[in-house]
């Protein structure tokens, strides 16, 4: 079986009914992968590629909203950005300027401008559910992937979460 869409194309299930597309998109001078997936093809409505497909096409607002999101967590002490950014400034001491690409002097927004969006990864048959549609992944350092923060987007395009991966 498989499901055909204007923007995805043809996605054809593997044999277990789960589909799975894959892109690298352009943002900026990075590259970012772009992954649509669903354990079962029959759970994927037209609506939900529509809208996958309208996130991936408005990805650099997509990515400002994240970013937004992470800095309104900066008054909480105890989120999980803040423990981020004390994390990095542990890790890699001096070296974190090095990673930073513009230095205001406010070390926790340059850190969340310094992050690289990695991936976003796209949940398909969770269009309309209280889980996430949508996880974007941030990296400070790409190498380092076990160091990143999640963002949980819902089939709106709105935050739920911002998480880190541990």
């Amino acid at each position: 079986m498989a499901i055909e869409h204007d923007f995805f194309g043809l996605l054809e299930s593997g044999p277990d009914g789960s589909i799975f597309w894959s892109e690298n998109i352009e943002l900026g001078d990075q590259a970012v992968t772009v992954d649509l997936t669903a354990p079962d093809q029959d759970d994927v409505s037209q609506a939900a590629l529509d809208v996958a497909a309208s996130m991936i096409s408005s990805l650099e607002a997509i990515d400002r909203t994240a970013r937004n999101a992470m800095v309104s967590e900066l008054d909480d002490r105890t989120s999980e950005v803040i423990e981020y950014i004390l994390q990095q400034q542990e890790a890699l001491g001096d070296e974190l300027t090095d990673l930073l690409v513009d230095v205001s002097g406010d070390v926790q927004v340059d850190v969340i401008r310094s992050l690289q969006l990695m991936s976003m990864t796209i949940l398909a048959d969770e269009h309309g559910g209280s889980d996430p549609f949508a996880v974007l992944e941030y990296a400070l350092d790409p190498d380092s992937t076990d160091d990143v923060l999640l963002v949980n987007l819902d089939s709106e395009g709105e935050v739920q979460s911002v998480t880190s991966a541990d």
